[in-house]
């Protein structure tokens, strides 16, 4: 999990500006998918500092939700692809 945590902070524009999020299109909006993936994976940094281990199924949720998040923000074209 940690791992998984580390690739999706690594690879989301999380430190973008809000202008910058906002596509004007408020289907799917990018700053609210942000701080809400943001969120979740802050309550599993802090789970896991107390010693909670994920099981599978609660990895793959974040694993999914991740790529979806992923996915609005590339069609947004808010992710570099270099």
């Amino acid at each position: 999990m940690q791992q998984l945590i580390a690739q999706v902070r690594t690879n989301m524009p999380f430190d973008s500006y809000e202008a910058n999020l906002c596509t004007g299109q408020c289907n799917g909006c990018a700053k609210k998918l942000l701080d809400y993936l943001d969120a979740e994976l802050e309550d599993w940094e802090y789970r896991l500092k107390d010693g909670d281990s994920p099981d599978f199924g609660e990895i793959n949720r974040i694993a999914k939700t991740s790529h979806k998040i992923y996915r609005v923000l590339q069609k947004y074209e808010l992710i570099d692809e270099n």
